[in-house]
């Protein structure tokens, strides 16, 4: 059985309290509420309540489509790899301002992030408090649902703290009336990141290595979880600068040892399988957000609200709303040399398939000779390139704001516009494609990128960045739309030969990997933070991109900045306990 058809059991009006300014209060109230709980239902009602807050929370507070679960406009759109999109700079201007580095406290769109997490916790600490006081015999799985419980929030607790860094950590031992009194400096980033590994690494010993739900938390999951904080830990940051003084090998050797016992998966045969639904819990699915359509519940189902903006616009057959745009800079990096190597200096190149508008049903590309990886046309869509199985005209006209945002749109987590397992109908373009938090494809790049920082296995780190590599040179490459006996570019994969391969090189080669192999997953951004090289990255980007995007021409991004402001509607509900994050005014 699918955890996501449970799912359908549960009403999210009947278990949470409205929204208020109180986000630590949000807890379930009513019939099930944590003192009157008494059956395993119940408390089953409570725990699938925590699960279903993956695929976001859909209230007064903003559906995720506004709040992404899949982190498009907080780790894809505030770094180097797209644009907002959408009708133009001022359509969701909050996003807007997080691309070009104008952000505020009183920002409407963080503010909701902060809300919704700490929602979500509020769930995971309610369901933790009625398990904890439960009978073993009432539960009969009451080891294994409190530490699917922690797991979760621990998910919860790692994305606040790599998009706020100082945060506060309530768990479900804490009185609610001493809420207002936890600071949010009390833990440093480290400490708190101790705190999430150990609490992930911790529930894996009451797991079991599988579940018989699909998408149900096992062992597995919470040790490729505390890999990943583990990695981002061993990264120490200076508290005011945010800038890495050092790597602790003590914890990068620890992720080395969590990943080789995950157990059980393997990359995909093709890399196009990520983006189809037979394929969604395949052998690469270490953890996703379970995704269900035309179940019985209202509307087009339990799909992926956090996409619901961004399916292409235009004159596109989703007919949708066209934010989240692939930037030329993404596509200018998937060039490749004559070994089909990644082209390191692409920014010292000319911009590569560059789109000439002729009307609304006809586009050139031009400077379409350089070799590319395959993977460009997987991610992306190009006009004039086939998309997908579509048999019409691809990509034409499919942006929205042309004249701000250029031509091209974003190809990745799309099913065919045709296909059966599209909504025919509002919202646009959705679809039930589950969203990977952790793929197979993840825990090997995470384990060379330990092997590269501690200089000690270099030759496995190279041939696990090749794995990565292989898989997408075997992929079936995209075909040219008029003539399917040939390619749609001049496709060129190699694989990293050993001569040359030091630890500096290497560095490059996995982080330019890390991009091309997960580009638009939401994780881009929070890669740049942790390796220390944001501001650097950014600024080359901004400067590349200032002739392509003319709202980038006052675009800077300030050492400092690294982190989002402490919203300022959380500092009242603090009552002015809460301290703001270096590189933004204090707030007094």
């Amino acid at each position: 059985m699918k955890l996501r058809n449970i799912f359908l059991t549960i009403s999210c009006t009947a278990l949470l309290a409205a929204c208020s300014d109180d986000f630590l209060e949000n807890k379930p109230q009513g019939s099930l509420s944590d003192g009157v709980m008494t059956s395993s239902d119940a408390i089953d009602l409570l725990v699938n309540s925590a699960y279903e807050g993956l695929a976001g929370l859909t209230n007064e507070q903003g559906d995720p489509c506004m709040r992404p679960t899949s982190n498009w406009s907080y780790g894809e759109v505030r770094a180097d790899n797209a644009y907002k999109g959408g009708g133009g700079e001022g359509d969701v201007w909050d996003v807007h301002a997080m691309e070009t580095f104008q952000l505020q406290s009183n920002n409407w769109n963080i503010d909701g992030k902060w809300f919704n997490l700490y929602s979500l916790i509020s769930r995971c600490n309610a369901a933790l408090r009625v398990l904890n006081a439960a009978d073993e015999n009432q539960v009969a799985v009451k080891a294994s649902r409190i530490a699917e419980m922690k797991v979760l929030r621990a998910h919860f607790y790692f994305e606040l703290v790599r998009m706020f860094n100082q945060i506060p950590y309530i768990d479900e031992n804490l009185p609610t009336t001493e809420y207002v009194n936890v600071r949010n400096d009390e833990f440093t980033r480290d400490e708190l990141l101790g705190k999430i590994a150990k609490e992930l690494t911790d529930a894996a010993e009451s797991l079991p290595e599988r579940q018989a739900e699909v998408g149900r938390i096992n062992k597995n999951i919470a040790l490729a979880y505390a890999a990943k904080v583990k990695l981002y830990q061993a990264y120490k940051e200076d508290p005011k600068t945010h800038a890495v003084t050092e790597t602790d090998k003590s914890l990068l050797r620890e992720v080395v040892t969590l990943i080789d016992k995950v157990q059980g998966y393997d990359l995909l045969d093709d890399f196009q399988q990520l983006d189809l639904i037979a394929y969604e819990n395949g052998v690469e699915s270490v953890w996703a957000i379970q995704y269900s359509m035309n179940d019985g519940s209202e509307s087009a189902g339990r799909v992926n609200w956090s996409n619901l903006l961004n399916s292409p616009g235009g004159n596109s057959p989703y007919h949708g709303d066209g934010f989240f745009l692939p930037s030329q800079d993404l596509i200018n990096a998937y060039q490749t040399d004559e070994n089909g190597l990644p082209v390191f200096d692409y920014q010292s190149r000319p911009d590569y398939g560059v789109v000439t508008f002729i009307d609304d049903e006809h586009q050139t590309l031009s400077n379409t000779e350089p070799n590319v990886d395959p993977r460009l046309d997987f991610v992306t869509g190009r006009p004039t390139i086939t998309w997908k199985t579509w048999t019409n005209t691809p990509c034409q006209s499919w942006v929205r704001d042309r004249g701000v945002y250029g031509h091209n749109c974003a190809k990745r987590f799309w099913v065919s516009p045709e296909s059966s397992d599209m909504f025919p109908g509002w919202p646009w373009g959705a679809s039930h494609l589950n969203w990977q938090i952790i793929r197979y494809a993840d825990l090997l790049l995470y384990k060379a990128e330990a092997l590269i920082e501690l200089g000690e296995d270099l030759n496995t780190a190279r041939e696990l960045i090749n794995r990565v590599r292989t898989r997408a040179m075997n992929s079936a490459y995209v075909k040219d739309f008029n003539d399917p006996s040939k390619n749609a570019a001049n496709y060129k994969i190699g694989l990293y030969p050993a001569t040359g391969w030091n630890q500096e090189y290497a560095r490059k080669a996995l982080r330019t990997e890390m991009r091309l192999e997960k580009a638009l997953e939401g994780e881009r951004y929070f890669d740049l933070v942790r390796w220390g090289i944001a501001k650097q990255v950014m600024t080359a980007y901004f400067n590349a991109e200032k002739d392509n995007r003319i709202y980038y021409k006052d675009a800077t991004f300030d050492a400092g900045e690294e982190y989002f402001p402490i919203p300022v509607a959380q500092y009242n509900f603090s009552g002015g306990i809460y301290v703001q994050n270096p590189g933004y005014p204090a707030f007094n």
